[in-house]
């Protein structure tokens, strides 16, 4: 297996959440990680910053570089990444992790939430794709990692909450189509792996904590597992996999692992599936 030490590994929306397991997972092989967030002070109800996320790397083995990043900013996403070619030069992988979520039907969604939904989920994933692709091109093992759902357009999905739906399928998209677009051609270019991944059940995040009732949070499973999941997915040669939708638990079980008792938020208790699978 490939390993990721020294591997430049950007990471949208990495100060709480998956995003900062991932970061910690990829930083026990020693990468570099590049932790962005629009979190640069501590919140009053969030935890984590892009600066203790970044401490958190490097006490756990890895480098890390932190940005200040609100990825529906064009200019700003730009500006991250040259900042990341220059501090250093050059980017390995990219893991779309950040998203915005609003559980709400046609009449109970606003401009406002629908907007930011879009602009947080689809249009950030393609913007920092199209920024990290010149550069991945260059790389001798490149992975984009889109979080997001296997597609599937069964009206079940949409109806409870199309706006949601519309920018969770339109990552999922993104990674159809880029997979396909950036393939090996035969000249040299050898493709770069884009790939989607979606847990099985509901993951203890903010998102389901402030979304859901309590007996949701209990039946979830920890960040974890998608860190162990993903880090399974981008140690792959890039000829193993491209757009492909990995489900965290099928990764982690085709490679070996039997125990998933640890990740359980509360060992014992049923667990919830996730929205868009059933």
């Amino acid at each position: 297996m490939n390993t990721l030490r020294d591997k430049v590994i950007f990471i949208s929306g990495s100060t709480r959440g998956i995003g900062r397991e991932v970061a910690l997972r990829c930083a026990r092989d020693g990468a570099k990680l590049v932790i962005t967030g629009k979190t640069a002070e501590p919140h009053a109800k969030l935890p984590g910053t892009i600066h203790s996320v970044a401490e958190e790397v490097r006490q756990a083995g890895g480098q890390a570089l932190a940005i200040q990043l609100d990825v529906r900013d064009e200019q700003a996403i730009q500006a991250a990444v040259a900042q990341t070619v220059a501090h250093f030069g050059g980017i390995d992988v990219l893991v779309n992790n950040a998203s915005a979520i609003s559980l709400t039907n046609t009449l109970a969604t606003p401009a406002k939430r629908l907007d930011l939904m879009w602009d947080v989920n689809m249009r950030a994933t393609f913007l920092l794709s199209q920024a990290c692709i010149p550069h991945l091109k260059h790389a001798a093992n490149p992975h984009i990692l889109t979080f997001s759902p296997p597609l599937n357009f069964d009206a079940k999905w949409f109806a409870p909450h199309v706006a949601y739906s519309l920018s969770k399928f339109g990552m999922s998209l993104c990674t159809l189509g880029m997979a396909r677009e950036f393939a090996a051609d035969g000249s040299g270019f050898n493709g770069i792996a884009v790939n989607c991944l979606w847990p099985r059940t509901t993951i203890a995040t903010a998102a389901i904590e402030f979304n859901f009732p309590q007996e949701i949070l209990r039946a979830s499973r920890k960040p974890a597992i998608m860190a162990d999941a993903a880090y399974q997915i981008l140690t792959q040669p890039v000829a193993a996999a491209s757009g492909q939708f990995f489900l965290d638990e099928d990764v982690l079980r085709a490679a070996g692992v039997t125990d998933f008792e640890r990740y359980a938020v509360s060992p014992g208790v049923p667990l919830f599936g996730d929205l868009f699978l059933g």
